[in-house]
């Protein structure tokens, strides 16, 4: 039972979430899409413990594609930084709103980077493709993800200033940047033959999660005794965070998207 402890607690938390915004609301929507993206984490975090290889893969095409679908394309909620910045400038306590305070904002002091490991739909594509150890040293241009930041930042204030900041604007803009999105992410993929790429130069979101990630309260232990310096560890981490360290200001140290691949790969099991 003490394997599955953090499958029961992911469930936990987004239950007690989905009833409390229930509660407050009375709006049903909260118990149904907070309950069960906390189903899929939970069966996730269970399967990962039970060894599955693909269990992470499971809970990104299940949640992923349940907020890009359903909440995205079906309900018209913008679901990426725009959409966050127009329901917060309009006063509107929404899907997307409440998705960046849970996910991307507050959620991190927990959970750390899991959602870009876990429930990016972003993400869930470029990590089919084949360059999951990346090659070369990390490149020196992490700055641009604060320039798309204000970007996003300024295109919605100016929509607003124009008066059009419109429903309909803001789902046109879900959908073509959502295209960029991917073009972007698969060309800095295969250019530097690096699946995560984008995360780690390009997506604004990495802004929100990157402050309270360091002090997370889930995150991968390293047992010095046990390490023989092997270094596979750090060949497999896409992120390219020094695991084999346990400090929390380790090199990268808010990188780590919790994907395991480095547990999984250390012979001596020095990593949890």
């Amino acid at each position: 039972m003490k394997k599955y402890r953090t499958a029961i607690l992911l469930f936990a938390v987004f239950a007690v979430i989905a009833f409390v915004l229930y509660l407050s609301t009375g709006n049903l929507f909260f118990l149904l899409n907070f309950g069960y993206i906390g189903l899929c984490l939970g069966i996730g975090a269970a399967l990962t413990a039970s060894g599955w290889r693909h269990a992470r893969l499971f809970v990104q095409f299940t949640v992923g594609l349940y907020i890009l679908v359903f909440l995205g394309l079906i309900c018209h909620e913008n679901m990426q930084i725009e959409g966050f910045w127009y329901y917060l400038f309009s006063g509107v306590v929404g899907a997307g709103t409440l998705h960046y305070a849970i996910a991307k904002i507050f959620g991190p002091l927990f959970f750390g980077r899991g959602w870009c490991g876990y429930a990016c739909w972003t993400a869930m594509v470029l990590d089919l493709l084949p360059y999951k150890r990346p090659q070369g040293p990390r490149k020196r241009i992490g700055f641009i993800r604060y320039i798309v930041f204000g970007l996003s930042l300024a295109l919605v204030g100016l929509l607003f200033l124009l008066g059009k900041a419109t429903p309909s604007v803001m789902f046109r803009l879900f959908i073509f940047g959502n295209i960029v999105y991917y073009a972007v992410g698969i060309a800095l993929a295969v250019a530097f033959r690096d699946n995560r790429a984008f995360c780690k130069y390009i997506c604004p979101v990495t802004v929100f999660l990157k402050p309270l990630t360091r002090y997370s309260l889930l995150r991968i232990r390293f047992d010095e005794d046990k390490c023989i310096h092997c270094g596979k560890c750090r060949e497999v981490c896409p992120m390219d965070v020094e695991v084999n360290n346990d400090s929390r200001k380790r090199r990268n140290a808010t990188e780590c998207i919790l994907c395991h691949n480095c547990t999984r790969e250390c012979p001596v099991k020095a990593l949890k």
